[in-house]
């Protein structure tokens, strides 16, 4: 059975209230822009930065991201 076989088979047990709630849910992934930059084009940016700043990059993210300033909002 093909996924939009069984989408419809799931869709027809419902009420139909629900079924507009699916009808929605689909409008809405349809009808998203894809936005950013296409991941072959990042191919070729890849590898211009220095092991050791990635290292020191890396280094500052877990030190800074695993403290929680209960006081910062």
């Amino acid at each position: 059975m093909s996924i939009l076989d069984q989408i419809i088979a799931q869709v027809q047990e419902m009420p139909e209230h629900l079924q507009w709630r699916v009808l929605d849910f689909t409008h809405s992934l349809t009808n998203r822009e894809i936005s950013g930059t296409p991941g072959q084009t990042l191919l070729g940016v890849a590898g211009l930065i220095p092991v050791e700043d990635l290292q020191l990059i890396a280094d500052a993210i877990q030190e800074d991201c695993s403290q929680i300033d209960i006081n910062e909002w």
